[in-house]
Formats: structure tokens, C-alpha cells, sequence
């Protein structure tokens, strides 16, 4: 009888880990072709023409937008159950939009197709998230998200690189957007192949009785509280590299590198950081919260060195956002309403998130300082919200104990 019953328990790993390295490679792609374009973006609606404000809201309504519409993706894959075909769509929508910047002649055709590609990643997020999330039952889930984190942000590495060595050579805007088509191809070509080879990724996740009820407990309405914060006081990397360009901080052929340090950093810590989720539990969020928030005055009071440095504190910190964050929420909901939670979550981020860019905007017209106070009041706020989690988070990670 163990050997019948550990036969299968092996499989479900094996493919659990052959899944999320799938799905960590195409993520690869996937991140190298949109992170690629997100590092350029602000200097490219600077050189038609718009202004921080401008390029402050569009980056928090994409943010808007790219979480907020989680909500309905989310609720559509747990009605449907129809997880690969929506995320499907997402990445076309998505990686499409991104070569297509190529042929923006002004601001607001260039904003349109910004905020087009944010769609596409909302659409996707959800179902994805799910999925992985049944292998990482099965191969920890920090583990498993930070697994796809790392591979994520890795191409979120080299996409910016590869941008800045187009523009070292050409020094052509245009030509960068189309150039990322190729990454972009790659992408969508490993995930249908992905589809084919995994068409039902729920089998990998073995049953567990249902210990939380049909509704969302009370612990995930105050992690959402904590991490709204940490949204609304976090820089869309648009507005950094605007001001890198206006103040000449860090040089223009240098604000590309500045990105790809931050994606490098938050691909390395991703890692780490999965792995003492997996053991330390939730209440690893507490420190890397208070090492991220100092990105604030070093990216925008700060000369070049400190602006470097400041950017991987800002890469380490958004590593954070896109592991441990949605790994901390899967056991915290029933596995029926687990799209719908994420869903939920990332909407609420979103929303904290477009509440924090656009003021950002306003206050950078008139004062530096007061965006970094704005940033790190914020950020730090969300800490005793964490220390209260951290301690109603137990009987999720050990379902005998009593809170």
C-alpha cells in the first residue's frame, strides 16, 4: 500500500516541477519582451511629448487596469474553469500590444497601447496564478512562485539590456518596440506548447479537506489592508525613469541597465526569498518591506550610484509583490474561490496602487522630497498590519493550531 500510494505522489511532484519550470522559461519570454519595453516607456512618452503627469496617470491607470480587471478574469476561470484558454488570450493581448509601440506616432496612441498591454496581463494573472499554485502544492509554494519569480525577473533582466544595446546602436525608440516581436514570438509559442503538454494542471495538486469555509476569512481582508499600502507608496518604475531623464541623475543610455539591475535583483531575491517563505512563513514580509521602502530617496534625492542602488531596492521589493505576495494568499482561500481571490487581491492592489501613482505626479511638480515622504510614510504603515497577519496567518500554515 505505500509503495501504491507513494507511485503516485511522485508523478504529481514530478510533473509539478516540469510545469513550473515550463511556465518560469516562457515567463522568461514573456517579461524580456513587456520589461524590455516598461524600461523605456516613460523617456518614450517624454520624447512625444508628454508630461509627468501624463506619464504618471497612464502608468497608474495601466496599473489600474492591469489589477482591477483581475477581478473579472479571476471569477470567470473559477466559473468556467476554463484556466488555460483565459490565459491564453492575456499573453496574446499582451505581447502583441507591446511591438505594436513601434508604430505610435504621439502620446496618446503610445498611452493607449501602455495600457492595452496592462489588459493583457489581468487577463492572464489569474488563471496562471492558479495553476501554479497546484504545483506548488505539491513543491512548496514559495518555492514554486519564486521559482517563476526568478526565471520571470531574469528576463526582466536581459529584455532591458537587450533594449539599451539596440539603443547604444540605433538610438531609435521605434525600432526597439519591434524589435522585442522576436522574444514575443517565442513566448506565445512555448505556451501553447504548454497547453498541449499540461491541459490539466489542477490533477497535479493533491486533495486536502476544505478547512476555510466557502467564504474569504478575515486574515485576508487585513493582508489586502497591509499590502494596499505598500502599493500606494511604491513608484511605478515610468515615473523613476522620467526623472533619471530630467535630472540627468543617471544618463539616458544608462535608465534601460538601471531597470535590468532591478529585475536581476528581484529575479536573485525571488528565490531566496521563496524558500524562507516556505520555511519562515509569512512574516519574512516584515523586514523586506522596511529594506524596500528606502528605494524612495535614493531614486529620486540621489546621484547616480545611489539611484543604482535605489533601483534594486525598488526590484527587490516588486520580487516581493510577484512571489510571496500571491503565494501567501493560496492558503488562506478555499481552492474553489482561488482565482477569485487572487482576482480580488490584485484588484484591490491595483486600485491602491492608481490612488498612490497619480498624487505622485501632482507632487513631483513640486517637490522631490515631498514624493519621497509620500513613499516611505506609506510603505511603512503597512508594517504593523503585516505583525498582525503574521500571527493570525498560523492556523492557515498549521490547521490544528488555534489562534
Amino acid at each position: 500500500m505505500t509503495i501504491g500510494t507513494a507511485m503516485p505522489t511522485t508523478r504529481k511532484k514530478s510533473a509539478a516541477l516540469k510545469f513550473v519550470l515550463m511556465i518560469g522559461v516562457l515567463s522568461f519570454f514573456a517579461d524580456f519582451t513587456y520589461e524590455g519595453s516598461r524600461s523605456i516607456v516613460g523617456p518614450y512618452l517624454g520624447m512625444l511629448s508628454a508630461s509627468a503627469v501624463v506619464v504618471a496617470v497612464v502608468s497608474g491607470v495601466g496599473e489600474l487596469l492591469g489589477y482591477s480587471l483581475r477581478l473579472v478574469s479571476g471569477g470567470l476561470a473559477d466559473r468556467t474553469g476554463k484556466f488555460w484558454p483565459i490565459t491564453i488570450l492575456g499573453y496574446f493581448v499582451q505581447l502583441l500590444s507591446v511591438p505594436a509601440l513601434a508604430l505610435a506616432g504621439n502620446w496618446q496612441t503610445a498611452a493607449a497601447l501602455i495600457i492595452l498591454e496592462r489588459v493583457g496581463r489581468a487577463t492572464r494573472n489569474p488563471p496562471r496564478d492558479v495553476m501554479l499554485s497546484h504545483a506548488g502544492k505539491e513543491l512548496g509554494l514559495g518555492w514554486a512562485f519564486g521559482v517563476n519569480e526568478a526565471l520571470d525577473q531574469f528576463g526582466a533582466f536581459f529584455g532591458p539590456l537587450a533594449v539599451a544595446a539596440i539603443l547604444a546602436w540605433r538610438g531609435d525608440y521605434p525600432f526597439a518596440f519591434a524589435a522585442l516581436l522576436i522574444p514575443a514570438v517565442v513566448c506565445l509559442t512555448l505556451l501553447l506548447i504548454a497547453r498541449w503538454l499540461y491541459p490539466r494542471p489542477e490533477e497535479m495538486e493533491t486533495e486536502t479537506p476544505n478547512i476555510h469555509g466557502k467564504g474569504l476569512p478575515r486574515v485576508f481582508w487585513i493582508y489586502l489592508a497591509g499590502a494596499a499600502l505598500v502599493a500606494a507608496g511604491y513608484a511605478d518604475f515610468p515615473l523613476i525613469a522620467f526623472h533619471f531623464q530630467k535630472t540627468s541623475s543617471v544618463p539616458r543610455d544608462l535608465v534601460p541597465v538601471a531597470y535590468a539591475i532591478a529585475m536581476g535583483v528581484s529575479g536573485a531575491g525571488s528565490l531566496v526569498f521563496g524558500r524562507l517563505f516556505d520555511r519562515v512563513g509569512i512574516g519574512i514580509l516584515i523586514p523586506l518591506t522596511l529594506v524596500s521602502a528606502v528605494f524612495a530617496p535614493l531614486v529620486f534625492l540621489g546621484g547616480t550610484w545611489p539611484a543604482l542602488l535605489g533601483a534594486a531596492l525598488w526590484g527587490l521589493g516588486m520580487g516581493v509583490h510577484e512571489s510571496i505576495v500571491p503565494a501567501a494568499v493560496a492558503p488562506m482561500v478555499p481552492r474553489q474561490r482561488r482565482a477569485s481571490a487572487y482576482g480580488l487581491f490584485t484588484a484591490g492592489y491595483g486600485v491602491a496602487w492608481v490612488l498612490g501613482s497619480a498624487p505622485m505626479g501632482f507632487l513631483y511638480e513640486r517637490s522631490v522630497v515631498a514624493v519621497v515622504i509620500f513613499c516611505v510614510a506609506l510603505e511603512l504603515a503597512a508594517i504593523p498590519i503585516f505583525f498582525i497577519v503574521r500571527r493570525k496567518y498560523r492556523r492557515f500554515e498549521n490547521p490544528n493550531a488555534t489562534n
